[in-house]
């Protein structure tokens, strides 16, 4: 029996927008390139999830290839420069536009949502459920006017940075090993920002501020604190993972972590091996149950943005995640909420 999922994180936007029209093929067509399409979705359970909005950084020549970059630990990458909103609205509209082109291409089987309630409609009749999510608020701008718009087309969650600086806060580095506690938080601008978010119904992504900046967002919001994905930092030691003190925070507030598939956030080593074990992902599952408790857990797969164990491949992958952790002892109404349950939990809890 196939296990309904619903996922925190996904690139699919990114992937989409740089494929050359039409894009059809990359969408319906199950060409078996990249993590996600509708026909592999369909196949594996994938009942919904939160769709990224990521603008790529700006580069007079060929982007950086980060997989490869990360490959080799310890690295520390240099991060690219402040975007202006000015710089990053183009693509994020065009990703944003993207999303809801994917509804008009396969109205019976896929749907743009704005609440719980209609997540749950969605896949009480077999619909994907898509909410659209900004990871790097760049293209919002300083006078926050922009979130306005986007929260009118969708925007029911965002991360105020990716990994490189913004107006409103600085990111974790590119590096490893190391820990999250690098630099100044949350601008204050980046305040007034989740301020906002908080009046209108946008959930705040920590997955990639600094820890200052978690601790601002901590401060600032009276919402529940909520990392789409992250993994445990006491196991793989990245800057991008959570340390216990922050996985308590996140319990205390009655939150949420998606469990990242990436293996560079999964290996002790920090590499990007594909050969990544069930033993090491359930490693991180357990200590991340056993630090922020079973309701407050679920998916975050980083799909068509990182490099995955093989074991998993691509979402049609996450069934046989499913089944090894049964192997491992989890019972059915622990998977069913990982799979699901607590996401719509916690998105009823953070969405107006």
């Amino acid at each position: 029996m196939t296990i309904p999922f619903f996922d925190g994180h996904n690139d699919f936007l990114l992937r989409l927008m740089k494929t050359p029209a039409p894009r059809e093929e990359t969408w319906l067509g199950n060409t078996g390139r990249g993590h996600l399409d509708l026909a592999r979705m369909k196949e594996a359970g994938f009942a919904g999830g939160l769709f990224a909005i990521f603008v790529p950084p700006v580069s007079s020549g060929p982007p950086p290839d980060f997989k490869a970059l990360m490959a080799d630990p310890p690295y520390s990458l240099p991060m690219p420069p402040e975007m202006t909103h000015a710089q990053a609205q183009p693509d994020a509209l065009t990703m944003a536009g993207l999303l809801h082109w994917m509804e008009r291409a396969a109205p019976d089987d896929f749907r743009v949502c704005r609440s719980v309630a209609e997540i749950r409609a969605a896949m009480a009749e077999d619909v994907i459920a898509g909410v659209m999510h900004m990871e790097g608020a760049e293209a919002i701008g300083p006078d926050l006017d922009a979130l306005y718009l986007f929260h009118d087309m969708g925007l029911r969650s965002l991360g105020p940075v990716w990994s490189r600086t913004t107006a409103f806060g600085h990111g974790v580095p590119m590096a490893f090993p190391g820990g999250p506690d690098i630099g100044p938080g949350l601008t204050e601008t980046g305040c007034d920002l989740v301020r906002l978010c908080d009046e209108l119904g946008i959930l705040i992504d920590l997955s990639h501020l600094n820890e200052k900046g978690f601790d601002d967002v901590a401060r600032v919001s009276s919402a529940p604190l909520v990392a789409t994905h992250s993994n445990a930092h006491a196991l793989c030691d990245s800057p991008r993972n959570l340390t216990d003190r922050q996985l308590h925070m996140i319990r205390e507030r009655g939150g949420m972590v998606g469990f990242n598939f990436a293996t560079f956030y999964l290996n002790a080593d920090g590499t990007a091996d594909p050969g990544t074990s069930w033993d090491v992902m359930l490693r991180h599952l357990d200590h991340l149950i056993s630090e922020v408790g079973e309701d407050h857990v679920g998916l975050g797969s980083d799909f068509d943005g990182c490099v995955l164990p093989d074991l998993i491949g691509d979402v049609t992958g996450v069934p046989r995640l499913f089944e090894a952790m049964a192997a491992h002892g989890y019972d059915a109404p622990l998977i069913a909420k990982l799979a699901r349950e607590n996401w719509l939990a916690c998105l009823e809890r953070c969405l107006t």
